[in-house]
């Protein structure tokens, strides 16, 4: 419960700024180039099916990676080269068990939650400038969004959100336990952590996409 909060609610600041200002982004730029064909009232079939399928989970992911998944690289490094591991190993204690799995089953149900807070705010966000900028009303907006959104879509985001947790767990973990070399292990351990992570939920994203909408 410790580490869902530590995951879930104290990210929600920059989750919220992040995921706003996307869906802000998607609708004015996909509105703009709309309004030449004079279909910029399908700005809310756009934000919503990309926030849904892509964009949610993987800014999510990002910002966790980032945050949450640097500082338990940082953390576990920490314990290593002060050799706490070695002192739990001693008493018996899993650290597999006692450190890796609370954060494990955290991230992989905290980041389906995440990721729908992040898909909900940037298609509000899309909204806004929809409504603001390009003179899409709110109705004819959500309209559109709820008309031709599948269900499909959420749950491929939601798979998505589930795999990229437990990706940036397993990533920050190895990377942490791996650590030597004192603090500049632990650096050297929390920049791959967030390196590794952005690169493989790019691949895995990409790999999930093909498989569902070949």
């Amino acid at each position: 419960i410790y580490q869902m909060y530590l995951t879930g609610i104290k990210s929600l600041g920059v989750i919220t700024i992040v995921a706003m200002f996307t869906g802000m982004i998607l609708a004015l730029q996909t509105g703009l180039e709309l309004r030449r064909f004079g279909q910029e009232v399908n700005i809310g079939t756009a934000v919503t099916v990309v926030m849904m399928r892509e964009m949610g989970p993987f800014m999510t992911g990002l910002i966790i990676a980032a945050s949450v998944g640097s500082a338990i690289a940082a953390q576990l490094g920490t314990m290593v080269v002060s050799e706490e591991i070695a002192a739990l190993e001693i008493m018996s204690i899993s650290p597999v068990r006692f450190l890796v799995m609370p954060r494990l089953v955290a991230l992989a149900v905290m980041m389906p939650i995440l990721t729908v807070y992040t898909n909900i705010i940037g298609i509000v966000g899309g909204a806004i400038v929809g409504n603001t900028q390009l003179g899409v009303s709110f109705a004819a907006y959500f309209d559109n969004a709820m008309r031709y959104a599948e269900t499909k879509d959420l749950y491929v985001g939601l798979f998505k959100a589930f795999l990229f947790g437990v990706i940036i767990t397993a990533v920050a973990c190895h990377q942490g336990f791996s650590t030597t070399e004192g603090a500049v292990g632990v650096g050297r351990v929390t920049r791959k952590t967030v390196i590794i992570s952005f690169l493989t939920l790019l691949v895995v994203g990409y790999f999930i996409t093909r498989v569902f909408y070949s």
